[in-house]
């Protein structure tokens, strides 16, 4: 079951979404509603939302400030922002956020499905993760680690385009010492943790670079990369060529 909240100050886009839910996913979501930003990070907070779509312009706090604050207090609670406003401070501050999604109303159906999808992958990868940690915990025997660690991998292929994915964030979800899991991760993986989240994210940024109409900075974005210019010194630094060149070395054709 998955607990959504839709934070719009806006009824009719609050009923739109909330029969959009119910339609795609009619037996395994709970919904509950906010009006502004104020009572949205509440409810999220007291009720435990999974799943907030939260419409950015609301009165009292706004979405960014909302998710700000329901972010600090569970950084697991995925973050889908709604907004009629295509700016690009906006979505910059969503990311920064880590904000798992961003969506331009008028909402489409399809939008919203793909979006909350995506939100029940990560929470499904997150809960695999912790049930796995706790079966460790019960566990003897060397293979119990390499267990850990498989389901750690699948967490941050699931989750490399965050934008707040660390180390940290991993062993505080598992409930770990960072250099314990560090350790682990190094020695079940064969690579350090950081350099396996780096490479996940630079090969998807090869797909997404066989695209000609996408820049750097949607690239670096869609990656979970900082900025577009770390994310080039990054992609040259592992694969000699800058995004440029290796656009063009396949066929992309288009500078970025």
């Amino acid at each position: 079951m998955y607990k959504i909240l839709i934070a719009d100050d806006e009824q009719v886009e609050i009923n739109i979404l909330n029969t959009i839910i119910n339609a795609a996913f009619p037996s395994n979501v709970e919904v509950q509603r906010a009006s502004n930003g104020k009572m949205a990070k509440s409810m999220a907070l007291l009720w435990s939302a999974d799943i907030i779509l939260m419409d950015i312009e609301m009165p009292v706090m706004s979405g960014i400030e909302a998710a700000r604050e329901i972010l600090k207090e569970n950084r697991w609670t995925k973050i889908i922002f709604i907004t009629a406003y295509p700016l690009f401070s906006y979505a910059r501050d969503a990311v920064q956020l880590g904000a798992i999604d961003y969506i331009l109303k008028p909402v489409r159906y399809e939008d919203v499905v793909s979006s909350i999808e995506k939100a029940v992958r990560q929470i499904e990868t997150m809960r695999q993760l912790r049930a796995s940690k706790d079966e460790m915990l019960q566990d003897v025997g060397e293979s119990k680690n390499a267990h850990l660690i498989a389901k750690v991998k699948g967490y941050l292929r699931s989750n490399y385009m965050n934008y707040g994915l660390s180390l940290e964030s991993v062993a505080d979800l598992i409930g770990v010492n960072a250099s314990y899991l560090s350790s682990m991760f190094k020695k079940e993986a064969g690579i350090n943790f950081i350099d396996y989240v780096v490479d996940l994210r630079i090969s998807a940024a090869k797909e997404l670079l066989k695209d000609p109409l996408r820049s750097a900075g949607e690239i670096a974005e869609k990656t979970g990369f900082e900025s577009s210019s770390y994310f080039t010194r990054t992609f040259k630094k592992k694969t000699g060529m800058t995004p440029t060149e290796y656009r063009s070395k396949a066929g992309g054709g288009k500078e970025i």
